[in-house]
């Protein structure tokens, strides 16, 4: 099992998983007061804690900087840039998030927020727009973060999308532990959070020009902006941005309408000379293009390493107990846990098992919820293993699946076989998994993989099996 990744980290599904825990859907609407001309835009809490948001975002955020470009958080361009958001971001309603602003050295125009407040800022942004019109872009994706649209979003996935998008990034690619670098980027640039509905969009624009008023922008800036953009797409397809951030419709004349309606103020008539330096600084710099990004991801190797020795990966030493959030398991004295364990996603394996971020021995563990609806254990395992399929080409059926119970929580077990990134002789060595779905409450599960070398499988059972029967859900 491997994947491109800091073992501490918690895994990055959990930017799904622990949005769609909470019933029902965040509603929100924006109105404005037809006597002071001022949005006022109407918050749902939706049941998720806004501090969870944060966390998952922060996970979220460390992940992606593995992968894209981003530039260092001491480098000129990103100070201003932070400069820039934490003005917006004063200004913006809601929950006050600890907003964080980063900057991809990519050369296409786009923008995008994780929840909790962790925005990122293509290089090639600033280099087309002006002072106002960056403004604009950051504005509306601190919109988005405030009117907390992707909680909605992760509320209104369908199921058979969620192991998609989970398992996607966790299960793919040769081993079955898969790169979860993958997730990282599908969160963050295209991914199932990012997916705003058309009222999404019409609300961010509209609650953007708010902030930029109050910051002292001219709000027509972020209409010119998405004009310009429009009209640049000729007949091709559309620039990233407005591929992530779709026109809904009626979209300039929407937001100059309601800008109408704001007080007449003095805005801020040129760009700031503090801008007009970094704008120098970053005209200067040859960011990426998305196509060498994605060659630089798929030239680097799935780690591999060699034959542990048995004394090293074995169980020894009596068994400990990891309490987390949604589970409870006992495991081997001499193995770590790796990960979070309050967020319900763990890596629990020997460190001579783990080699440049590859885990060759142990279990990985993720809490998944179901969307809205009730999902039977048939569709949730079904929808598991075929994702698995379509993602892991070597992986193959080793035996047929068997309904258990796990301390009264019903459960469904699956034997698979993969690849593990053990080499010998320079060949990857068969892998042996066991896929283990348990039901917890509210329509929740828990996902098991446990992972070892074919040739170790039978010597590592008992332990898994003792590790299984002393789960306990939450």
């Amino acid at each position: 099992m491997n994947w491109r990744r800091p073992l501490g980290m918690a895994m990055i599904p959990m930017l799904v998983i622990a949005l769609t825990g909470a019933p029902g859907c965040a509603s929100r609407t924006v109105q404005q007061d037809p006597n002071t001309g001022r949005m006022q835009p109407q918050i749902d809490q939706g049941g998720v804690d806004p501090q969870e948001e944060v966390q998952v975002g922060r996970q979220a955020a460390k992940q992606i900087a593995e992968q894209l470009p981003v530039l260092p958080e001491n480098h000129e361009v990103t100070r201003y840039v932070k400069q820039l958001g934490e003005k917006l971001a004063a200004k913006a309603p809601g929950f006050k998030y600890p907003y964080n602003f980063h900057v991809v050295n990519q050369k296409e125009i786009n923008a995008f927020a994780l929840p909790g407040g962790e925005i990122f800022i293509n290089l090639g942004t600033m280099q087309m727009a002006d002072e106002a019109e960056l403004a604009g872009v950051m504005a509306h994706e601190i919109a988005h973060v405030a009117m907390r649209h992707s909680v909605e979003q992760a509320q209104k996935a369908q199921w058979i999308q969620l192991p998609a998008a989970i398992l996607g990034g966790v299960l793919g690619g040769g081993s079955l532990g898969g790169q979860l670098a993958q997730m990282g980027i599908a969160l963050g640039a295209n991914g199932i959070i990012m997916k705003y509905s058309r009222d999404a969009e019409t609300e961010a624009d509209l609650v953007g020009s708010q902030i930029m008023y109050d910051a002292g922008f001219n709000p027509y800036s972020m209409v010119e902006f998405f004009q310009v953009l429009e009209k640049e797409s000729g007949g091709g397809g559309p620039p990233q941005f407005l591929s992530d951030h779709p026109n809904p419709g009626n979209r300039a004349e929407t937001v100059s309408k309601a800008i109408a309606k704001f007080p007449k103020k003095q805005y801020q008539r040129e760009d700031s000379s503090k801008f007009l330096a970094i704008k120098r600084v970053a005209d200067k710099m040859n960011p990426l293009t998305a196509e060498q990004i994605a060659q630089q991801q798929k030239s680097r190797a799935p780690a591999r390493m060699g034959v542990p020795n048995a004394g090293d990966v074995m169980p020894a030493g009596g068994a400990k107990e990891l309490d987390g959030r949604v589970f409870r398991i006992q495991y081997p004295a001499n193995w770590e846990v790796m990960g979070s364990p309050e967020g319900g996603s763990v890596t629990i394996a020997p460190r001579a098992g783990v080699s440049q971020n590859a885990v060759a021995y142990g279990v990985v563990i993720n809490a998944i919820s179901a969307p809205q609806r009730q999902a039977s254990m048939d569709e949730v395992s079904n929808a598991i293993l075929q994702q698995l399929a379509r993602e892991n080409p070597d992986m193959r059926a080793a035996g047929n699946p068997q309904d258990i119970s796990v301390n009264g929580a019903p459960a469904r077990i699956v034997p698979v076989q993969s690849t593990s990134p053990i080499q010998v002789d320079g060949r990857q060595v068969a892998e042996r998994d066991l896929v283990v779905v348990v039901q917890r409450p509210e329509n929740s599960y828990l996902l098991l993989v446990f992972v070892a070398p074919e040739q170790d499988f039978a010597k590592l059972q008992s332990t898994y099996e003792g590790m299984l029967r002393s789960l306990q859900v939450q």
